[in-house]
């Protein structure tokens, strides 16, 4: 342990550019001899980002060994892993290894979390690539991560296997958000049926109420089918939302326009379909990594929106518990996350 505090944001690590906070920092020291108020983990598995993992998948072509070495390559060259194309990272599970003197906290050495700040922030230190789920975008590792003192986490539950809870609490943000902005009697849009996509379905289930509705807009049928067989949604909508007219036609054909979006998609180039479907004064929520916010600004003034844009901060208070409820609230979203994560 190094006998002095560092910096709470983690800018003692930053090697460059100086001055910088760790997340926006081209590198960072991953040296993991911890400050007296930093905690050092061992780490067991990442959860990549869906739009970070999507991209280096497409860039190898699905080739396992090419995805290991691209991996490698960004951690050895940032001491991160953060996606040098999308920025963004995702989170890990590990076990408490090692906790600075100087640092309160109510953990203990032993105790097993999960890092609820972005890998594109947090010193890493890869030692061996174990196992990679394409499926599932997470990846097995022995290696080692350092949390700074402003670094948020949860305690695993005892009653949720460690890879499910790491992949609800991976985009646990995005049903918080959605438990703050959807009212009663709302008309709710959510693009993107994936895994935040199944989990704000159900938030907003709960939220319109009666009287409101809940329409997902979804490219691959086979998701699309999941949210209709788990009844999570009043209208499924199978569509391409990079291609904005296409989805408002069909959004039209079945609903008035909504008064809160939420994009939860993967790629590049969704931005106009949720403006296109949002009403004046509406609210959309950008979960997504892949989201530019040149064209969002710049296409909804094109044609003449006013909406609220927000930013998809993936933390929220409470917003670990509240997604790890959806998962004891449902028997039926657990065990297809079962099926796929665990």
């Amino acid at each position: 342990m190094i006998n002095k505090k560092g910096c709470p944001y983690g800018t003692h690590r930053v090697i460059e550019p100086e001055g910088f906070l760790p997340q926006a920092a081209k590198k960072i020291d991953n040296n993991m001899e911890i400050y007296s108020n930093e905690i050092l983990i061992d780490v067991k598995t990442l959860n990549v980002d869906s739009a970070s993992f999507t991209q280096i998948k497409n860039s190898c072509n699905n080739n396992i060994e090419c995805i290991k070495k691209t991996i490698l390559s960004i951690v050895k060259e940032k001491g991160k892993l953060q996606n040098p194309v999308t920025g963004s990272g995702g989170m890990l599970i590990g076990t408490v290894k090692e906790i600075g003197k100087d640092l309160k906290t109510d953990l203990k050495v032993g105790d097993k979390i999960a890092t609820l700040v972005s890998l594109s922030l947090t010193p890493l230190k890869i030692d061996e690539i174990l196992d990679i789920k394409i499926d599932a975008e997470q990846v097995d590792i022995k290696g080692k991560a350092i949390l700074f003192e402003t670094g948020i986490y949860a305690k695993l539950p005892d009653d949720i296997p460690e890879k499910l809870a790491l992949a609800v609490l991976d985009v646990a943000g995005a049903p918080a958000q959605v438990n703050k902005l959807v009212k009663p009697g709302m008309t709710v849009a959510i693009i993107g049926g994936g895994k935040s996509g199944i989990l704000c379905t159900y938030q907003a289930m709960k939220n319109v109420g009666k009287n409101g509705k809940v329409i997902v807009i979804e490219y691959s049928k086979e998701n699309a089918q999941k949210i209709i067989d788990l009844n999570l949604a009043h209208h499924v909508i199978v569509a391409d939302a990079t291609k904005p007219v296409e989805v408002y036609q069909k959004f039209t054909e079945v609903s008035e326009l909504a008064d809160v979006t939420i994009n939860n998609v993967n790629v590049e180039g969704t931005e106009m379909s949720s403006i296109l479907i949002t009403k004046d004064e509406g609210i959309i929520y950008f979960f997504s990594m892949a989201t530019s916010f040149t064209r969002a600004a710049l296409g909804a003034e094109g044609v003449g929106k006013d909406v609220t844009m927000i930013i998809g901060n993936g933390y929220t208070k409470g917003h670990a518990q509240l997604s790890l409820n959806i998962i004891k609230e449902s028997n039926e979203i657990r065990k297809l996350f079962e099926s796929k994560y665990c």
